[in-house]
């Protein structure tokens, strides 16, 4: 049995043109927000997505919500129940979660913290506001 083909999955199409410039980023110099306290956001803002760090803080919860951005969230380190629709389950690394537009979705952590990552298709709007860029694009360290 063969496997996928590797060539188009790494062929270069030379009729793209650049949408823009990439960045690199430190995670750890990003700018914050906090809209729960113990509840960090470190968003790195592209055109059509958003990859969200987040930090945890132990007894820390993010209310049951929804919104109109598609969302995979995954654990790198510590867990936490994550509430799906009204299905709750401990989220440990390695446990990835699909959150279609629309659909309510709630965390908390219980002694633990726990550091996950957020990816929304497109960028979170409500978090792409209170970091004060009317637009999304690339978010860079400060210098």
């Amino acid at each position: 049995m063969s496997g996928p083909d590797a060539g188009s999955y790494f062929a270069v199409d030379a009729s793209l043109r650049p949408a823009g410039k990439g960045a690199y980023v430190e995670i750890e110099r990003l700018p914050t927000v906090e809209f729960v306290d113990g509840l960090v956001f470190r968003p790195v803002v592209g055109e059509g997505l958003m990859v969200n760090f987040v930090r945890y803080r132990p007894h820390t919860e993010a209310p049951t919500h929804t919104h109109p951005e598609e969302q995979v969230t995954f654990v790198l380190d510590g867990e936490f129940d994550f509430d799906l629709d009204g299905e709750v389950r401990t989220m440990r690394p390695g446990m990835a979660v699909h959150v279609p537009p629309g659909v309510p979705h709630g965390a908390r952590t219980r002694d633990s913290t726990c550091h996950e990552v957020d990816v929304f298709a497109p960028p979170r709007r409500v978090l792409v506001e209170a970091l004060g860029r009317g637009s999304p694009r690339a978010a860079t360290p400060p210098a």
